[in-house]
C-alpha cells in the first residue's frame, strides 16, 4: 500500500497553498478555523481584513500573516492580494496532520472554484 503522502505536493511540508477569491476569504478562513478548533470570530475577521488591505503578492514582503490557534494544533495562514484582480493567494503552514492538510487543499480548490462578479475572470 502507498503511504497517502506519496506524490502529493506540500503534504510532506505540511504545507497548502493557491488562491481563493476575495470575497471567499472570510468563508475559507472560518472553515479552516473549524476543523483546527480555532473559534474564528468577529475580531479575527476585522483583524485579518485590514492586514489584507494593504498586500501584494508579487512582493516578497507583501504577505499578511495570521495564527489559527486550536487546542490541539496552530496552523499559520498567510494572504496577499493579487496585484490587479480580486484574487487573494493562500499560504497554510503547519498542517501536518494528514486529514487537516486534505481540508484545507480541498478548502482552496472550492474558494477558487467559486467566486462572484469579479471582472477579471
Amino acid at each position: 500500500m502507498r503511504s497517502p503522502d506519496t506524490g502529493v505536493p506540500g503534504r510532506a511540508s505540511g504545507v497548502v497553498g493557491g488562491w481563493v477569491w476575495s470575497e471567499n476569504v472570510r468563508p475559507f478562513l472560518e472553515l479552516l478555523s473549524h476543523y483546527n478548533g480555532h473559534d474564528f470570530d468577529r475580531t479575527d475577521w476585522e483583524t485579518v481584513e485590514l492586514g489584507l488591505a494593504g498586500t501584494d503578492d508579487e512582493s516578497p514582503d507583501g504577505w499578511y500573516g495570521y495564527p489559527l490557534v486550536g487546542p490541539d494544533r496552530r496552523v499559520d495562514v498567510e494572504l496577499a492580494r493579487a496585484a490587479g484582480c480580486c484574487l487573494v493567494m493562500v499560504r497554510v503552514t503547519g498542517v501536518d496532520d494528514p486529514e487537516l492538510w486534505v481540508r484545507a487543499d480541498t478548502l482552496v480548490g472550492a474558494f477558487s472554484a467559486s467566486g462572484g462578479g469579479c471582472p477579471c475572470r
